[in-house]
């Protein structure tokens, strides 16, 4: 038996009392993080075993044979090609600051003919620059951006979705769902600097992260269901855990449009400023992420996405306190104690 298989067996073995009964919600989000963590030890263990090797993050009944690529799949990509490729992709642009900013990424869409519009070759993009900032252990926080001038994104490039098949957009919006859940999960925080359009995909891609900033002439909205769909990547998740339950069906169903000021008040927005200064304020905010403790950010990160899943009081103590234990035995806590009494400022190192 090799060493994934070995893995495999001692997890199942443990497990089985608990999954011949009904999971409370602490054991299922710690089942859901093993198999995170198996997921992940897998991907390990098939990079030191085969020298070119599969990236994907996709559900399992979302996969495809690798040995099958098709056109659309965000997922095909070999570890060489990630290896001599640059940083980004032809759509979607990745930068990590320096000097006082290092630690901060900045991800740039950059497809101005189309208005950002997503098609594949950007999720790809989009996915293959999550990966890689996911990799990168000095990433503290990502903002992103647009490139294009008065638009963020206009969601679904519905010129390559007219020439799918059926089947064809249906791996399609797994492909993007499974995309945009990577972005949610990413450990540090992401922000969204929005001027301009962000409709359908677009304003999913901004949900996803963990802030939204925009200018006064941004404009928000799910026209979906004008085409006779419904938001299929994401959305009518995460807009109602956002903000009102009747707002949120007024959104999706009416498909209605709301600009900067509104989506502030409706709680769709952290934060709308002068038209032009959205990625000026997410700069700011990044720049305060930054220069917190590294391992405090991602833990409180958790606590608040995870501790949404536990409905149980001491159970979402126990979480807490499990990520409270994150921070207990670092350097950066007692660098901040002794910066505190010696009335400095503390220099963190995420360690």
């Amino acid at each position: 038996m090799n060493l994934l298989g070995s893995i495999l067996f001692g997890v199942i073995v443990n497990l089985l009392p608990i999954l011949t009964r009904k999971l409370r919600p602490q054991e299922m989000y710690t089942f859901r993080a093993l198999s995170r963590s198996i997921g992940r030890e897998h991907s390990k263990i098939s990079t030191s075993i085969h020298k070119l090797s599969w990236v994907s993050f996709v559900a399992a009944s979302q996969q495809t044979d690798a040995c099958t690529p098709n056109r659309w799949h965000p997922h095909y990509q070999s570890r060489r090609t990630l290896i001599l490729e640059p940083l980004g992709s032809e759509y979607v642009k990745l930068q990590k600051l320096d000097g006082s900013d290092s630690g901060i990424v900045e991800v740039t869409l950059d497809r101005p003919k189309n208005k950002n519009a997503i098609d594949t070759k950007l999720m790809r993009g989009l996915k293959y620059v999550l990966e890689l900032i996911h990799q990168d252990s000095s990433a503290n926080v990502a903002i992103f951006t647009s490139s294009v001038p008065r638009v963020y994104c206009a969601g679904a490039d519905l010129k390559e979705r007219k020439t799918f098949s059926a089947s064809e957009v249906r791996e399609y919006s797994k492909a993007l769902r499974a995309t945009f859940s990577y972005l949610e999960a990413l450990p540090i925080p992401t922000i969204a600097a929005v001027e301009g359009a962000a409709l359908g995909g677009g304003l999913e891609l901004a949900l996803a992260c963990d802030f939204r900033i925009c200018g006064e002439d941004a404009l928000l909205g799910l026209p979906e269901t004008g085409h006779a769909i419904i938001p299929g990547a994401g959305a009518t998740r995460r807009l109602p855990r956002l903000i009102n339950k009747a707002i949120a069906k007024d959104l999706v169903l009416t498909g209605r449009r709301v600009g900067g000021r509104e989506a502030e008040s409706l709680g769709l927005a952290n934060y709308c400023v002068p038209a032009g200064e959205a990625y000026s304020k997410a700069l700011e905010v990044a720049r305060v992420i930054n220069e917190k403790g590294p391992i405090a950010i991602k833990a409180g990160k958790r606590a608040i996405e995870e501790g949404l899943l536990v409905s149980d009081p001491e159970e979402a103590a126990d979480l807490e306190e499990e990520c409270y234990e994150m921070t207990l035995n670092t350097k950066d806590r007692l660098e901040g104690l002794a910066a505190f009494v010696e009335k400095r400022k503390p220099i963190y190192k995420g360690h």
